[in-house]
């Protein structure tokens, strides 16, 4: 590592320490802990929902996957830009409104069910921890490349993943959601900042998009292997065609008709189902302010990964035609190809600014790790300290105990995902896929789109919605698309495994079926009006709704009002809230 290495990345660590040390959370609440209050701003939440969003899985998987194969890396992009635009339509503004602290604990209250609660930890805890683990790869690519070296009885990778874990966690557990939201807004800018130098550096050496897909598409599309006979180029198969060669410019380098359709549905509908996103909707003040940051996240969405589409292809270019005169690319690189696609931004970085450049890059990939990495923490401590602890393990608990509880969570996870990252060294794997980090994170939206988000969206939009539906709608979806993914794994033919590695497809609508079914035959909760006026009503709606139920308790005699409990009281109080 070179100094200029070294001491971008120790200033990029400093700043993300003092920005958590100054923006913790002042109080012991669990609302503050989790939630930052509740009082973060649009443009903020903005921003901090684009640091928890834009994963290594962007950063470096999708100009990776355009790198390797052309336009069937675009999938990546439009999927998980387009994301949001169910969100904006079905689920933020609602969502807010009913105020609580995760998807579980919205299922759970929404259906008057603790059973539903606890089955909806269990998905989200999976659905983390198939996230955490490619962010935690990505690291140790990262590392790799840019350090060279690890700590003793380590290699480069392995310490990649153990450092980026531990730091974020520590951070996580200090800071809470308060300081993640500043660090993870002030990581997004550096993130967006580091991918506009590169595109203004490759724009100024005269490169031009379209001319660079007329000029890559003029040959057939190969990219490094490793087999008995060592390093080679195979030529990619046409999904679409086999007869004619896979092209840069064209559909089917990767992906037959039908997968190319199912890794879209899989991104769009997963984005709603994600946990670490979906909790910073309960940030915002108002149903409203919900709305409107997924209208800015949107825009940011839209700039970032046309941005990342350009340098995948600018990579593509430009590193095979700078090999001859950058000689530490040919231990990278087979005939002008990386074998890495994952370092093909932080590989421009370096032919465009040297070792500066490179670290620039770098640095940025590590941000969008620990930024993501941050928010999925926050969103297990929030299941396992609110959901299970609070609710189960022990309900008399103080403040002070939940929020241990969700500090303790946190690194409980990112000891299980760099366990699980170390364990599955980048190099042993041979993807089917473009970019096995864009690959891992599909297989996390698989299963939020798969067991969550029907689930999720028909909570939220139809009354007729029971526990006992939701709970079978969850468990369907989860295991069909785990099924799927093992079955997926298997050599069963061109085009199909591809498609099996992107279930929501077929896992969606059964999910959806079933819950639809069985809630059909089962009783909805008793206050299923009040919910949704409280989900889809206005303001004017909520607040003479809120002066009947006053005016009936005042009718009431003095003995019932006293003993309508506590909990009674708190739900009043939260409705007020809102």
């Amino acid at each position: 590592m070179t100094v200029t290495s070294a001491g971008t990345l120790a200033i990029l660590l400093a700043a993300v320490a003092l920005v958590t040390l100054v923006m913790r959370p002042r109080g012991v609440s669990t609302v503050d802990f989790y939630l930052a209050g509740q009082r973060v701003g649009v443009a903020t939440n903005a921003l901090a929902i684009c640091g928890d969003y834009f994963s290594a899985a962007s950063f470096l998987g999708v100009a990776a996957a355009v790198y390797v194969s052309g336009l069937d890396g675009v999938w990546y992009a439009v999927g998980f830009a387009a994301g949001f635009v169910p969100v904006l339509l079905f689920v933020a503004a609602p969502l807010r409104r009913f105020g609580e602290f995760s998807i579980p604990d919205f299922l759970g209250r929404r259906l008057a069910s603790e059973r539903v609660r606890l089955v909806a930890v269990g998905v989200v805890q999976i659905v983390i921890l198939s996230y955490l683990v490619p962010q935690a790869v990505g690291s140790g690519i990262t590392w790799q490349l840019l350090v060279g070296h690890g700590l003793p009885g380590l290699s480069a990778y392995a310490t990649g993943v153990l450092l980026s874990t531990a730091v974020v966690a520590a951070l996580v557990a200090f800071g809470g959601m308060r300081g993640t939201t500043w660090t993870q807004a002030i990581q997004f800018l550096l993130l967006l900042g580091a991918l506009v130098w590169l595109a203004v550096a490759v724009a100024g050496s005269g490169f031009h998009y379209s001319g660079a897909v007329a000029d890559l598409s003029a040959e057939p599309l190969a990219n490094p292997v490793h087999d008995e006979a060592g390093w080679h180029l195979q030529p990619e198969t046409n999904q679409l065609d086999p007869t004619e060669p896979a092209t840069f410019g064209q559909p089917g380098a990767a992906y037959g008709p039908l997968a190319q359709f199912a890794l879209i549905l899989t991104l769009v509908m997963g984005t709603a189902g994600l946990p670490h996103v979906m909790n910073r909707y309960f940030t915002s003040p108002t149903g409203t302010a919900a709305r409107m940051t997924t209208v800015w996240v949107l825009g940011l969405a839209g700039l970032f990964y046309a941005l990342a589409v350009m340098l995948g292809t600018a990579a593509r270019q430009q590193i095979a035609a700078a090999v001859e005169g950058h000689p530490w690319l040919e231990e990278l690189t087979v005939d002008g190809v990386l074998r890495v696609p994952e370092h093909a931004l932080p590989v421009l970085g370096r032919i465009y600014g040297g070792d500066s450049g490179l670290a620039v890059v770098a640095a940025g990939a590590l941000v969008a790790v620990m930024s993501t990495i941050a928010g999925l923490l926050l969103a297990a401590a929030a299941s396992w300290g609110h959901d299970v602890y609070e609710r189960h393990i022990n309900p008399r608990a103080t403040q002070r105990q939940a929020v241990w509880a969700g500090r303790t969570s946190t690194v409980v996870a990112a000891l299980a995902a760099g366990a699980l990252a170390i364990a599955m060294q980048p190099e042993d794997i041979t993807p089917g896929v473009p970019s096995i980090v864009a690959a891992m994170v599909t297989w996390s939206f698989a299963i939020a789109g798969s067991a969550l988000t029907p689930v999720f969206v028909l909570a939220i939009w139809w009354r007729g919605t029971t526990a006992a539906g939701a709970t079978a709608g969850m468990v369907v979806g989860g295991l069909v698309s785990v099924t799927m993914f093992v079955v997926g794994a298997l050599p069963i033919g061109p085009g199909l495994g591809e498609m099996l590695m992107t279930p929501t497809l077929v896992a969606a609508p059964l999910a959806g079926l079933v819950t639809w079914l069985v809630s059909r035959s089962t009783t909805p909760p008793d206050d299923v009006e009040r919910q949704w006026l409280v989900l889809h009503g206005t303001a004017a709606d909520r607040h003479a709704e809120r002066l009947a139920r006053l005016t009936i308790a005042s009718a009431e005699p003095t003995q019932r009002r006293r003993g309508r409990g506590r909990a009674a009281r708190r739900e009043e109080e939260r409705d007020a809230d809102r």
